[in-house]
């Protein structure tokens, strides 16, 4: 049995992981104490270029892997989804009982990438949640593919940040992982949430 839990604290698994394949090694366990819960805020990038080399679709796979996780953990999650001039809260916060990926197929891309509109709205919600439940843990997910130079504030709110590089391209910009640096954020791909361990 893994020390502290048996619930996998995927920002700490991640951020161990760092840019290697991931390994049993790279675990961490969330302990099992009684706590205000936990909140995962994800926010998606639903810009033009997510459709390229179908970052989009490989972003869409990797939430309704997220969110059943979520779903069996008893653990919140919100959605966010930004792209053109908009930024929409689409989800929560809530339990995703009865979340599927029938709930996705409605999310489209197109559009510039307003990242800071995107990261302004989770900050308000994070923010929010935080005074409303001062002991639950505030976990941020950005996923995008890092085409664009526009920057973002890192959310105050957040207790941890994950930097999920969607980015397909080739040259890639390697944006992400600035970013993810940047942010002192765990940093990961689509493919290493999807598979379960």
């Amino acid at each position: 049995m893994p020390q502290g839990g048996t619930r996998v604290a995927w920002p700490q698994t991640l951020a161990r992981k760092r840019q290697m394949p991931l390994r049993a090694a790279h675990l961490r366990f969330a302990r099992n104490e009684s706590t205000g819960g936990v909140l995962h805020c994800f926010v998606l990038d639903c810009s033009a270029s997510m459709l390229r080399n179908e970052q989009l679709a490989l972003a869409k796979g990797m939430l309704v892997a997220c969110f059943d996780r979520a779903a069996a953990a008893g653990a919140e999650v919100a959605l966010i989804c930004f792209g053109g001039t908009r930024a929409d809260l689409r989800f929560g916060p809530a339990v995703p009982r009865w979340w599927n990926e029938r709930w996705l197929a409605p999310v489209a891309g197109g559009g510039a990438t307003p990242l800071a509109h995107g990261m302004a709205t989770a900050a308000r919600l994070l923010d929010n949640r935080r005074r409303r439940k001062p002991g639950q843990q505030r976990v941020l997910w950005l996923i995008t593919d890092g085409r664009t130079e526009e920057r973002a504030a890192r959310p105050p709110a957040a207790d941890d940040l994950v930097l999920v590089d969607c980015e397909r391209a080739v040259p890639a910009l390697g944006r992400c992982v600035e970013l993810a640096r940047e942010w002192n954020a765990a940093y990961t791909r689509p493919e290493d949430l999807i598979m379960r361990t």
